[in-house]
Parts: C-alpha cells; sequence; structure tokens
C-alpha cells in the first residue's frame, strides 16, 4: 500500500497539471469560439505532457498540410531501400500542375532534379508538381498505410494534387478534398518525428531541416517571438486554412496542429481570419509555457546552449552581466550567440575550475544552480543625476609588449620550415578541433600516393553511411564515383565531412593490424591509423575519433600538436598544392551511367590575400572558429593555429594579427 506521502505528491501533480490545463483552455477558447468557421485544435508540450484539445479527433480536409505525412512515408521507404533519394527525376509538360510552388512557373520540360529536391521543394514551397513527382515514386497507398501502423486512420491523402480522377478514396476526395486528418494525429505525427521516431537520425535531421524552411509565414510563425524556431507545414485553399509543426521553445518543444474549415473569410490576404486565428493561439500557447515572469524554481531543468533564444536567454544574459567580474557586458537580447556562449564558458571555469567535463559552453542543472537566482527583468533605470555624476573608473593603459589580442581559446605560432614552436598561449590544452582533423585524413591518404602514386587514380564509389553524413558536404550522393585524386578537392575546399567518410571507408582496410584486438570495420581501421600517425608526430594531446572533426567525446587535439601535422603535412607538394587551390570543379559519375558537374571553393578565406598559402578552416560549436595557416613574408616561413575563436570573421582577425605579429617580433629576434 503506498504511503500518504506518496498519495499526496501524485495528487498535487496531478492537481498541478490541471490547473495548467484549465489555464491554456481558458486563453485559447475565446479565441476559437469568436472566430467565423469551426476549429479543430490539438498542443501538447512535449516535454510535460501537458495538452490542449479541442476537436481534436474530429476528421478535417488539410489542403497542403497532408505533404508532411507524404514527407515521412518517402523518407520510410528511402530508409527500406524500396526508392532511392538520389533518383534523378525528369520533369515532363505533362507533370506541371497549377497552385503553390516554383516548378510549373520557372522550370522547362527536361529538367532534372533529384527525389530528394522534389521533397524538399514539397515541404519549403508547397510545390504541388513536386508533390506528384513523389507520389509517383511512393505510391498513394503506401501513406495511409503507414499512417495506419501508427494509428493514425484518418491521415490520408485522396489523390495527386490537381488530378482528382486519381482518387483512391472517391467519397474522402469529395467531402475533404486533397487529404484528410485530424488535429490529434498531426500532433502525435510530430511528436513522434520529434522523438527520432519516424527514421535514422539524418533521416530526422532532413525532415525538420525542411519543416524550419517552410516559407509560409502567415499562420503560426506569424507572431511568435523572434528568433523562435518553428518546423511546420501548412495548407490553404478558399475556406479551407490549416497549420501543424513544431515550436522549439527555452521551456520546452511544443507540438501544434490548427485546422479550419468552413471559413466566413476567404481573402488572401496577410489578415485573413483564419490566419489570425491560428497565429494567436500559437504565440498564446507560447506564451502559456514561456511566461516573462518565470519562476526561477522552473528553470534548473532546462538546458540552454548556443544558437538558443528568447526571455530565458535574455535572463542568462542579465544574469551572467550581474555575476562575473568584470562584466562581460552582453547584450541583452535574447541571443546565445559566441559572446554569451564565451561568457558562460567564463563562468563555468571560474566556479568548476577542477572539473574540465564541466566547462562546456552549455547551461546544465550545475550552470543554473551556480548562477544562482535569474534575473528575469532589466535593473531599473537610475535617475538621470545619479548616471550623470557617476564616476567611471579607467584601467591602465594597454600594454604594448606580447602578442596581439584575440578572441581566440587558444593559440600556437610555429617556424613553417622547421616546424618549431615559436609562441603561443594555452597551446597545449587539447581541445575540439572541428575540420582541421581533416588535415590529417588528407595527410595519411597522400602519404599513401607518395609511395603508390597509383592511389590517386584509384576510384571511390560513395556509399549511404558517406552521403548522409551531416555538416559540411562534397555534395557526392550515393553510389556517384570519382577518383581519389579529385575527392581530395572535395575534402579540403568545402571541407566534405562526407568525403571523409568516403576515404575511411575506401582506404582502412590497408591499415589493418595483426593483433586481434585490431577493429574489424574499415572506417574504424583508418580512425586507427589516424591515431597511431599522430603517436608517430609526437601529437601527445591528440586523440582521433572520427576522420572529419563533426563532436565526439574525446575528439581533441592542441594547437601545439596541430602545429606538428600541418609542419609534417607541409612537406608533401601534393598537399601544398590541394590546400593552396581556391576552387576546383570536376565530374562524378552515377550509378545509372549519368555524369555531372561539381564545383568546390575553398573555405578559407586567407587564400584570397597574397602570402597565405592554405591549410584548413574547422567550425563547430564545440569548437567554435577555427583555422590552421600558412604564411610566407620574404624567406620567413610560419603556421599559425587558432583554437575557439569567437566567429568566422573573428578567426582570420586573429590569424592575421598573429601572424603580423610574429614577422615583427619572431622572425627578427636572432637579428642583431
Amino acid at each position: 500500500m503506498k504511503s500518504p506521502a506518496i498519495i499526496l505528491a501524485a495528487l498535487t501533480s496531478f492537481w498541478l497539471a490541471a490547473a495548467n490545463a484549465a489555464s491554456l483552455e481558458l486563453e485559447l477558447r475565446p479565441l476559437i469560439k469568436s472566430h467565423a468557421g469551426t476549429a479543430s485544435v490539438a498542443i501538447k508540450n512535449l516535454r510535460t505532457g501537458e495538452q490542449f484539445l479541442h476537436n481534436a479527433d474530429t476528421p478535417m480536409p488539410t489542403a497542403s498540410l497532408i505533404k508532411f505525412p507524404v514527407m515521412v512515408e518517402a523518407y520510410r521507404q528511402a530508409e527500406s531501400g524500396k526508392i532511392d533519394l538520389n533518383e534523378m527525376l525528369t520533369l515532363a509538360e505533362a507533370d506541371k500542375v497549377p497552385g503553390s510552388g516554383i516548378l510549373t512557373p520557372h522550370f522547362s520540360a527536361g529538367t532534372q532534379i533529384s527525389l530528394r529536391d522534389a521533397i524538399r521543394l514539397m515541404i519549403v514551397y508547397s510545390d504541388n508538381t513536386a508533390t506528384n513527382l513523389v507520389l509517383e515514386r511512393i505510391g498513394l497507398k503506401s501513406v495511409a498505410d503507414a499512417m495506419e501502423t501508427w494509428r493514425m486512420p484518418h491521415t490520408k491523402i485522396h489523390a495527386k494534387v490537381f488530378r482528382r480522377n486519381t482518387s483512391i478514396f472517391p467519397e474522402r476526395s469529395r467531402e475533404f478534398g486533397l487529404g484528410s486528418t485530424t488535429a490529434a494525429e498531426t500532433v502525435r505525427l510530430y511528436q513522434l518525428l520529434h522523438e527520432g521516431k519516424l527514421g535514422t537520425p539524418a533521416a530526422t535531421a532532413n525532415m525538420l531541416a525542411d519543416l524550419q524552411a517552410c516559407d509560409d509565414k502567415t499562420k503560426l510563425a506569424a507572431r511568435l517571438p523572434s528568433g523562435i524556431k518553428l518546423a511546420h507545414k501548412s495548407g490553404a485553399i478558399s475556406q479551407i486554412r490549416c497549420d501543424g509543426g513544431i515550436i522549439f521553445a527555452p521551456t520546452g518543444d511544443i507540438a501544434i496542429c490548427v485546422l479550419t474549415k468552413d471559413n466566413k473569410d476567404q481573402s488572401w490576404q496577410d489578415g485573413n481570419a483564419a490566419h489570425v486565428l491560428i497565429a494567436k493561439i500559437a504565440r498564446a500557447t507560447y506564451d502559456h509555457f514561456n511566461p516573462s515572469s518565470k519562476s526561477p524554481a522552473d528553470v534548473p531543468q532546462i538546458e540552454l546552449a548556443r544558437g538558443a533564444t528568447g526571455e530565458l536567454v535574455e535572463a542568462l544574459q542579465r544574469t551572467l552581466n550581474e555575476r562575473l567580474d568584470p562584466s562581460p557586458e552582453l547584450s541583452v537580447d535574447g541571443d546565445f550567440g559566441p559572446a554569451t556562449e564565451a561568457a558562460v564558458l567564463r563562468f563555468q571555469r571560474d566556479n568548476d575550475s577542477d572539473n574540465e567535463d564541466e566547462v562546456t559552453g552549455v547551461v546544465n542543472f550545475a550552470t543554473w544552480k551556480a548562477l544562482g537566482p535569474l534575473l528575469m527583468q532589466d535593473t531599473p533605470v537610475p535617475a538621470p543625476e545619479i548616471i550623470n555624476s557617476e564616476v567611471i573608473p579607467i584601467s591602465e593603459a594597454d600594454t604594448l609588449d606580447g602578442p596581439p589580442f584575440v578572441t581566440c581559446d587558444a593559440w600556437a605560432i610555429g617556424n613553417g620550415k622547421t616546424g618549431e614552436l615559436l609562441s603561443g598561449h594555452r597551446q597545449d590544452r587539447a581541445l575540439d578541433i572541428a575540420s582541421t582533423t581533416k588535415i590529417m585524413t588528407a595527410y595519411i591518404v597522400l602519404t599513401l600516393a607518395e609511395s603508390t602514386p597509383s592511389v590517386l587514380d584509384e576510384i571511390v564509389t560513395f556509399s549511404r553511411r558517406a552521403d548522409e553524413t551531416l555538416g559540411s558536404t562534397a555534395a557526392i550522393r550515393t553510389g556517384e564515383q570519382l577518383s581519389v585524386r579529385e575527392l581530395l578537392f572535395g575534402l579540403l575546399l568545402p571541407s566534405g565531412n562526407d568525403a571523409s567518410i568516403a576515404f575511411a571507408e575506401h582506404f582502412g582496410q590497408r591499415f589493418t593490424q595483426s593483433d586481434e584486438s585490431s577493429p574489424t570495420d574499415s572506417y574504424a581501421h583508418f580512425v586507427a591509423e589516424m591515431n597511431r600517425t599522430a603517436e608517430r608526430l609526437g601529437m601527445t594531446e591528440t586523440t582521433f575519433k572520427n576522420p572529419h572533426g563533426l563532436t565526439e567525446t574525446g575528439h581533441e587535439s592542441s594547437a601545439a600538436d596541430l602545429l606538428k601535422l600541418a609542419h609534417a603535412a607541409m612537406q608533401l607538394e601534393s598537399f601544398r598544392a590541394y590546400v593552396g587551390t581556391i576552387q576546383h570543379g570536376c565530374t562524378v559519375s552515377g550509378p545509372t551511367g549519368y555524369q555531372r558537374h561539381v564545383a568546390w571553393k575553398n573555405t578559407n578565406q586567407l587564400l584570397k590575400i597574397d602570402g597565405y598559402l592554405g591549410l584548413k578552416t574547422g567550425t563547430t560549436d564545440a569548437a567554435g572558429a577555427c583555422l590552421v595557416a600558412y604564411g610566407r613574408r620574404g624567406d620567413e616561413d610560419l603556421i599559425v593555429v587558432v583554437l575557439g575563436a569567437k566567429s568566422s570573421p573573428a578567426r582570420y582577425t586573429d590569424t592575421r594579427n598573429l601572424f603580423r605579429w610574429a614577422w615583427n617580433n619572431l622572425t627578427k629576434r636572432d637579428e642583431p
């Protein structure tokens, strides 16, 4: 039998949830009741489970909102191997249908696009022609069948767009038009997407990215606070207006769907009554779950990281300005950018200097607890006589000695000819290094080519694993082929994460070891060789976990170690040629025999300035902006490594300032 304390706690939780639900209902019912039309609404806080439902199980017409389930089914079939997202589709004149989209008005018959791009057009621009091309590949009935398996029997697309004669549900077509669903089923589908249950992490990321790029800003998005992200798909025809999606809110993400029909206002202006209703419901929902006076007691359960926005970020910025000495003087703008992240890192170092694992830049429970009560509102502005009479202390003038001031976390300067470390700051500290990792990836491949030149002419076939790698890309698709010689440009110029995977898969088995504990996967063999090479080069603070540099626990190096790697790589003439190339194009071959051209541009902006000879950029949220650069002035060659600069422009400013200081001071230190 449960104790009275447990029963009381359960009842208290129930009463609080009921009170919150009642509060949201009091906010939304008047909006819905006053609307001249029929509305169906479902809302669910995906963190707490709190819901609001109004006619949520009533089947309603969807207009183009049904294209979201179509996308889900397309990705499901791609993962099962039934369709290939890289398949090229040829647009025929007969394929073109009117209405929303860009294919019909702007592209000629004969245009080729990939199936994946057709899905994007279907979601981002609600392209009707692209939708029909997708439906040709996946089949109309498959969408309804898939939704049935997820217990969504009312979610169906009935026919191709503007092709009523293709209907597989004639009665439903007459009643609902293009598609049907319920608000509850749509919210359930978005919840499954949010939980990653509709596909692999890569497929989930792709679907969310397309939904976030949806260009309709007139409904759910219209009144949300600036900077709040929304992944959604809307629909609109005369009497039918609807929208559904996920609001990414500071205190917890929210799945929402508003369906309307029989709307009296059928205008297409921004102030359409149904659009306004949907926008007001979205904003009221957001405000309900994210009140400006949020109690500090509720805050510690929420993690904030770079890219977050909103009122909670504003409170964080105010509090950091107050708690840190000297104050970072952050702008209280609700945007968690590089400056806020730098202040968080500083606070974490100051308060937990003995535990590097806690110095992440992510505001978690421990950081909230250390910050103490949040400053939810600005400090009242003092009277003018106080402000005008205040004496502001002035610090001492900057010293003229020593290296320039920089934004980065660590740096190293070395002699380009000998590799000798000339100067540095925190140069031996192991840090995230992002895509500067690819210096090692290329170095291993080109070292092989030094002894066996034919390696460069070997053909690499892209796997699905390589193609679906997230982040910066060489944009080569599954099954496409090109030579090692060409793919090295795709690795080093656009910083192709996909290219690094392809190289690891292609070359890994050549580095097998005889011991039984050696990894069996080609990719793992390659990463093991990266670590063996690092050991041979004396890179004592370096551990590689992957060949691309995407954030992974334990994948790190130091500025001094990267200096050693850069010096070794630049001894190879072939490496110097690759990293010194500003742009390069080549032709790749597809699995069905087609050929297409690709063009790559170097991410290293210093190559456009005389005297800089290349190497490699890198950027992730964990690493910040990184750059390894090689410069020559007269007979003096220098290597500069910058890790953790606060922005992409800052890494170039930091690097150029360090080069200039080194050329003026370090290279002349032995002169009489």
